[in-house]
């Protein structure tokens, strides 16, 4: 019988893409009774207003704060090119609607990397189609999604399972055996202590 693992997740949170590094090696060395299950969290509603300035600034502090404590790299340049707007949902939806293509974790890298990276922004719809085109995706499909009822309720279904978790802060890992669940510390640029949690639970776990 496979344990699970839930990495509750936004592809819009810093905090995540800082993460990124560390669980990609954690998903290599992870034991092969452990299934990876990502939910998507949900960060902040869609929205067609600006984010204002005060929470603008807010941000680009958190940016500098990670970039010293995790070492993850950021391109402030994101703030003098884009408009920012305080709304992931559509960029949540946009890797619920790769994960139907079965490129789930190819969109969360390259919403991270257009974000973070590339001053671009995930939360205008020209944006994620984009990326589904450097993706190869099918584009029709894909565009076609993004708006459509089936992944409006695949998303409701994400956001549920959040909640049935107690999840609210991002990144999040939580191991679940039978019906318990056992919150795992997160620890940046320290994956083996993360791993040593895992293991550790997984082997006291009797019941």
């Amino acid at each position: 019988m496979k344990n699970k693992l839930y990495y509750i997740h936004d592809p819009m949170c810093s905090w995540c893409y800082a993460f990124k590094k560390d669980f990609d090696n954690l998903k290599k060395k992870l034991p092969t009774n452990i299934e990876i299950i990502n939910i998507l969290g949900g960060l902040a509603k869609e929205t067609d207003e600006v984010m204002p300035k005060e929470m603008q600034e807010k941000i680009q502090a958190v940016w500098h704060d990670i970039e010293k404590f995790t070492g993850a790299k950021f391109n402030h340049d994101f703030w003098k090119l884009c408009e920012p707007r305080r709304s992931t949902y559509l960029a949540c939806k946009a890797v619920l609607c790769a994960k139907e293509q079965k490129m789930e974790n190819e969109m969360i890298d390259a919403i991270q990397k257009a974000y973070y990276l590339e001053a671009k922004n995930p939360s205008e719809e020209v944006t994620l189609i984009n990326l589904a085109q450097d993706l190869n995706l099918n584009i029709e499909q894909f565009t076609n999604d993004l708006r459509s009822e089936k992944i409006e309720q695949l998303f409701q279904k994400e956001l549920s399972k959040r909640r049935e978790l107690k999840v609210f802060n991002f990144p999040s890992l939580i191991l679940q055996y039978k019906k318990e669940l056992y919150p795992i510390n997160i620890e940046y640029n320290n994956v083996n202590k993360i791993l040593k949690q895992i293991e550790n639970l997984s082997s006291n776990i009797y019941y």
